[in-house]
């Protein structure tokens, strides 16, 4: 009986050793088949980083170029508007230069210049009217005729433009309510005074700009512009 106690307990040690064996093999087992995955998930995401890495430096190149593309653009624009505002004042000093032989140029007290393909005359208009007042002056009146004969002369088919203009003082002692009115009003004396020496008035018009187009004082501004238009002009 003592001998197959021994050997019964030797039996039970050699399973619960293999049984021993077999857990820890299975427990190692398991460790390195996640130790695998957990390799293969960092190669990945080094891949990934990689990538990550390689389309930070496309995008910050193509920012880059960006940037540069932005400047050669804002370079450009200031170089277009340079040369805009040089086209601007080349324009401005060809409209408003003096006219050659008009035949204007020898009337006391006359102002010519052309203006966009305009011919202008300009009268002071404290040359030709008293403050205030639409009576032409009578000492004006021959410049007047001195215009309407050039006129006939040489400007026997050209529509004109008798246009008024005030300075920006407003009206408080006088009957006429605004600037523009008076304006009007000069302009179409004008008008009316050329007809009288022969000036066709079918082709004449009067226009009322009041204070809106001031020169450089308030004595300029106050003017009567009679404007020769371009054949076929209005």
């Amino acid at each position: 009986m003592r001998s197959l106690t021994v050997v019964s307990a030797t039996r039970s040690t050699r399973i619960a050793v293999a049984i021993g064996a077999a857990v820890i093999g299975m427990t190692l087992g398991g460790c390195k088949g996640k130790g695998a995955d957990l390799e293969a998930q960092l190669e990945q995401f080094q891949v990934e980083n990689s990538d990550l890495r390689t389309e930070n430096q496309r995008l910050e190149a193509a920012l880059a170029e960006c940037d540069l593309s932005n400047d050669a653009i804002a370079t450009e624009n200031s170089r277009i508007q340079s040369e805009n505002d040089r086209l601007r004042q080349e324009i401005a000093a060809l409209q408003n230069r003096p006219a050659a032989n008009s035949g204007f140029e020898g009337i006391a007290g006359v102002g010519v210049s052309s203006r966009a393909g305009e011919l202008v005359v300009e009268v002071a208009g404290d040359v030709l009217f008293d403050s205030g007042k639409v009576t032409l002056k009578n000492d004006s009146k021959q410049r007047l005729n001195d215009i309407a004969r050039v006129i006939q002369q040489r400007y026997p088919g050209n529509t004109i433009r008798i246009a008024g203009h005030t300075d920006n003082d407003p009206i408080r002692k006088r009957s006429w309510k605004t600037n523009e009115r008076l304006s009007a009003e000069r302009a179409l004396a004008v008008q009316e005074y050329l007809a009288s020496r022969g000036v066709d008035k079918s082709r004449t018009y009067a226009a009322a700009y009041g204070p809106s187009m001031p020169k450089g004082s308030k004595s300029q501004s106050r003017r009567v512009e009679i404007i020769i238009l371009a054949p076929g002009g209005s």
